[in-house]
């Protein structure tokens, strides 16, 4: 952790971005800004030495005032990250980063998803990061960059939740929440050591009616963590995640339906009863043994299984539907071994890792109302990869350093149909070797500057590989190529005064076939090869620390990201030039907090602006810009061996109407989910430490 005193160049930096001086804090109050973190190079370090953009979002910011039911509830203050709530449950927030994943109609695409060093996203690349209960994690790192490729077929970026630590002393604890639209949450918790064992019990039920109308919920969850200290250098984790869920599909509305009733849903919502159940169990085993001071070995296994029902209209008017149903089997391994030293006077660290993953899906589709009743598609969804990656860091002065490494991922998709005549098995390997290069020059001990380059490569999912056309008789779609990227980035950190810590980075990143939606309709989403798309953009944070426990966050986004040579889609000729759909221009984010610590008093408000948004690729259409205010507050209390907590927190609070996600190239022009008015959430914790 970092710490630093008012020199005469922090001085000069905060003059120069006319921040004031006067209301920081004194020269004897110094306060860390710069967390560790382990995601940029498997190995804890400084994240103000790293050449990356990364931060981190810590556990104040991800319960306080917070359900706690989804990851775009914390990360919309990240910069580079856009994390839109759907304001329903049957589908997974839409997160993207960069531009990267904007196109995804179901789960998280484009970045990849970990929890413990334990993977979420699966080898072809699509994440479920509903999998986790986020009232047991203790802080969330958000990587963005080329370093991401490093981790396999992604281009956007890293998200790795970290759940929390055993308390020495036992502790018991249950929270309950309630709000708008008959939101109820309630958790219990317990965590503590016995005997060389670490643990942590969390379980969790959730149920809404939602805002719009047909988007009733509920969810329960559990997690259990068990960390065995076999001896001082050898330790087993071992992490249980599990869920259930039963959600309604509300779908999307067009512009007019928005104006009419923007909490309504359209008739073929209703008529086919759009919903979803699903439930998920995994498993991950995380083995960590230290051979000397210079040498570990860590060795992470996980399996696990996922069912998923999903009913969906096929038809413009709902008298038709399907179930779409998927059971899923996966394992997966990930062995490293991590070395660091000197060489020729110089310090070094190095990691060399193996990765192999397998996904099963039994894939069923049977239509369920109207015509055609009975299965259309019955098979086998395989995919896998095995990767090799290397990744070090050299000292080569004091205030110079390299990062490097390369990843040689290969990804086989294969499909066994079992509903012939035809048959419509087949499959395709991709692979691809991507190498990353990085720098940071340590100006003095409070400015950091730096620059890396890399090599991205995405495969194409098994959603996005699903489906030929929207039509009844669409078979799977194995000619999609891998998107192939070039990512250039460059970026400054610096400490402006003691309390002060700005992060300023610029990317620039040119992808070939980029994966893009041709088509959504009819329960369907169909992907093709763009030509070429170009993305550049800023990311900005400033994090500060005042007098009389008084701190103000802020951070901008700007996004240019358009297809840069012209194509031939579903939709038309898309123009180069045209804005890439789900992508905003500019987004802010802005947060004053204040605590009295006295009372265990603490408020913030948060401000937040996102640009329009396209919901095509011909631009004809977009959801307007909006800007929101949330306010949050809460108390705290100890007493003996109590603590209570109490908070409240009022979202949207000028009730403003805007569009809170967008479904890219509806068919049917149902691009819009309109986003909640004016609501509230009260919650009560109360935790027992033995």
């Amino acid at each position: 952790m970092r710490t630093f005193r008012l020199s005469p160049l922090t001085i000069a930096i905060a003059t120069v971005f006319t921040t004031p001086l006067n209301g920081l804090a004194d020269e004897g109050n110094t306060v860390t800004l710069s967390p560790i973190v382990v995601t940029a190079t498997r190995q804890a370090q400084n994240s103000f030495d790293l050449p990356v953009a990364i931060d981190v979002v810590e556990q104040k910011n991800i319960k306080d005032g917070q359900l706690q039911i989804n990851l775009s509830e914390s990360l919309i203050r990240v910069p580079g990250i856009t994390a839109q709530n759907r304001t329903q449950q049957a589908q997974d927030p839409q997160i993207s980063s960069r531009g990267f994943g904007a196109r995804s109609s179901f789960g998280v695409r484009g970045i990849r998803i970990y929890v413990d060093g334990i993977p979420l996203t699966m080898p072809d690349g699509q994440g479920q990061p509903g999998v986790v209960d986020l009232s047991a994690i203790k802080s969330i790192e958000v990587m963005r960059g080329p370093f991401s490729s490093l981790y396999g077929n992604s281009s956007g970026g890293v998200i790795q939740m970290f759940t929390q630590d055993a308390p020495a002393t036992p502790t018991i604890g249950a929270t309950s929440m309630f709000g708008s639209y008959d939101t109820k949450r309630n958790v219990l918790e317990a965590a503590g050591q016995l005997e060389g064992m670490e643990y942590m019990l969390n379980v969790s039920n959730f149920e809404s009616d939602g805002y719009r109308e047909h988007s009733r919920s509920n969810k329960q969850m559990a997690t259990a963590k068990f960390k065995f200290n076999l001896t001082e250098d050898t330790k087993i984790t071992t992490l249980i995640n599990w869920f259930d869920q039963d959600a309604q599909d509300p779908g999307g509305l067009t512009k007019a339906d928005v104006a009419s009733d923007r909490k309504g849903v359209v008739p073929a919502t209703l008529n086919a009863n759009t919903r979803v159940s699903r439930s998920h169990t995994q498993v991950g085993f995380n083995f960590e043994h230290t051979i000397n001071p210079n040498n570990t070995i860590n060795l992470i296994t996980y399996v696990g299984t996922r069912e998923n029902n999903q009913i969906l209209a096929t038809n413009a008017t709902g008298s038709n539907a399907r179930s779409s149903q998927i059971s899923r089997e996966f394992y997966g391994s990930d062995l490293r071994w991590d070395n660091r030293g000197e060489v020729a006077g110089k310090q070094y660290n190095i990691s060399l890792g193996l990765n192999y993953g397998k996904s099963t899906d039994a894939r069923k589709d049977t239509n369920i109302q109207g015509t055609g009743l009975g299965p259309n598609r019955i098979e086998d969804n395989i995919v896998d990869n095995f990767d090799q990656y290397l990744q070090g860091k050299l000292a080569l002065t004091d205030n110079f350093d390299v990062h490097a490494g390369v990843r040689h991922t290969k990804v086989t998709l294969k499909v066994n149909d079992q509903l012939t005549p035809p048959d419509n098995s087949g499959s395709v390997d991709y692979q691809k070797t991507n190498p990353v290069l990085g720098a940071t020059w340590k100006v003095t001990p409070a400015l950091n500057l730096y620059a890396n380059f890399g090599k991205g490569f995405e495969t194409p999912t098994f959603i996005e590989a699903a489906y030929n056309s929207t039509a009844a008789s669409a078979t799977p779609n194995l000619t999609l190529k891998p998107s192939q990227s070039n990512n250039y980035e460059v970026g400054a950190k610096a400490y402006i005064t003691d309390s002060s810590l700005l992060t300023l980075t610029a990317f620039r990143i040119n992808t070939q076939d980029e994966l893009v939606v041709s088509a959504n309709s009819n329960g369907r989403s169909v992907y093709a090869n763009a030509n070429n798309t170009k993305r550049y953009g800023t990311e900005i944070s400033l994090d500060t620390r005042y007098e009389n426990n008084i701190t103000t966050y802020f951070s901008y986004s700007f996004l240019n990201a358009k297809y840069s040579s012209s194509y031939v889609g579903n939709n038309g000729l898309i123009e180069s030039g045209n804005y890439i759909p789900g992508t905003y221009r500019n987004q802010l984010y802005g947060e004053v907090a204040w605590k009295y610590q006295p009372l265990g008093f603490y408020t913030a408000l948060e401000g937040r602006y996102n640009s329009k948004v396209y919901v095509d690729d011909i631009n004809s259409q977009s959801a307007p810009s909006y800007t929101i205010f949330n306010l949050r507050a809460g108390l705290e209390q100890n007493l003996s061996h109590w603590n209570f907590k109490e908070y409240i927190r009022l979202e949207n609070m000028f009730d403003r109407e805007y569009i809170g996600a967008v479904r890219v190239n509806d068919t049917n022009a149902r691009f819009y989910e309109s986003a909640a008015g004016r609501n509230y959430l009260v919650g009560i914790n109360a935790q027992y430490k033995f």
